[in-house]
């Protein structure tokens, strides 16, 4: 079984909001159980910062700090099934499957440091080495890529941004540019001392989407030796399906599950959505990979599949016992074993480590 490193996943939020305990088998998508069926030896567990919290002040600071003492409690109660990774060399060789899952610490939305570089000292001094500029929301001092910026919100990065992006460099901190705009790409391109990385976005070339890259960022970002996870989501996956998702969405059963604790109803809502409606093909997750690799080579290219983040999953890749059924599906496609190794594995570990041992 291919050992497998998936760039990005939010399973802290069930851990600190529903009580789950990710070193059991949960109802969720990733969890140390599941992962263990389908190869997992290494994972990006993220602190995901929702926008909402951006908008009291404090509020960033406090979730961010609760979903790192989540993960605190995860790695000291299961000593012998993961442990916490700062130093990327210790990732270039897989850990084998009797030897500890290896946990690299991320925030998800810069507006986690409340514009405040010592609190991004702060996260660093916490074990964080990997850390989205932006998340769906837009900041003072990074635009993302959805619309709606104001007069206020730069362009791309704005001063105190480059300065960001600067001490993520000096504390060995992996910048992570899925979610942010396209000038704001290219800016901390040119700002960010190692190679970045594109945790969990697909191909803007096979699907039209704000969330995915086109191919010129693409090849800008091989240019860098920098990495993109391609994510499971299936709507930036395919822009045909997006009509149906939204027609589910508005049914009533569906719109119920915004009375539930937000991280129970994005639960609740994945399963409602893989139950009712036809099985999304593994196939277009394979389309970007394959893309990717043809646009950058096999240097550059992973997975994120954004688990316990997303709602709908690919028929075969709804949790973390089925990461073999994509090296299954893309090996069919005529992708070689060095190749499957690099995407499954490889490629996100040399970016872990390229960007601490600066």
């Amino acid at each position: 079984m291919l050992p497998v490193f998936d760039c990005h996943a939010d399973a802290l939020q069930r851990a600190l909001d529903m009580g789950h305990d990710l070193g059991a088998e949960t109802p969720g998508h990733l969890d140390l159980v599941k992962g263990a069926r389908g190869g997992l030896r290494a994972v990006v567990l993220t602190a995901w910062i929702d926008g909402p919290y951006a908008d009291e002040a404090g509020a960033s600071k406090r979730r961010t700090n609760a979903l790192l003492d989540a993960a605190d409690d995860l790695l000291a109660r299961h000593r012998e099934r993961i442990r916490r990774v700062t130093d990327g060399a210790e990732l270039r060789t897989p850990p084998t499957a009797d030897e500890p899952v290896a946990c690299v610490l991320a925030i998800e939305g810069g507006h986690a440091i409340e514009d405040d570089l010592d609190q991004l000292d702060h996260y660093a001094a916490r074990g964080v080495r990997v850390m989205t500029l932006t998340w769906n929301n837009h900041l003072s001092w990074a635009r993302s890529c959805q619309a709606g910026a104001g007069a206020d919100v730069p362009e791309g990065l704005s001063d105190f941004g480059r300065a960001v992006v600067r001490r993520m460099g000096e504390h060995g901190m992996l910048v992570d540019l899925s979610h942010v705009g396209e000038r704001t790409f290219y800016d901390a391109l040119e700002e960010a001392k190692a190679p970045p990385m594109v945790s969990h976005s697909g191909c803007k070339a096979l699907s039209e989407h704000p969330r995915n890259v086109t191919d010129d960022q693409l090849r800008a970002l091989a240019e860098r030796d920098g990495v993109i996870g391609i994510p499971f989501v299936t709507a930036f996956l395919d822009a045909n399906v997006r009509p149906d998702e939204r027609a589910f969405r508005a049914r009533d059963e569906y719109q119920a599950l915004h009375g539930l604790d937000p991280t129970e109803g994005l639960l609740r809502a994945g399963d409602m959505m893989q139950a009712g409606m036809p099985p999304f093909p593994i196939e277009r997750v394979c389309d970007h990979v394959l893309h990717a690799l043809e646009v950058t080579g096999p240097r550059h290219v992973a997975i994120g599949a954004d688990f316990d983040g997303i709602d709908r999953r690919p028929a075969g890749l709804e949790d973390a016992s089925g990461y073999p059924a994509l090296w299954a599906a893309l090996s069919k496609r005529g992708v070689d074993e060095d190749t499957l190794a690099a995407v499954a594995y490889g490629n996100a570990a040399r970016a872990i480590e390229n960007a601490t041992a600066v």
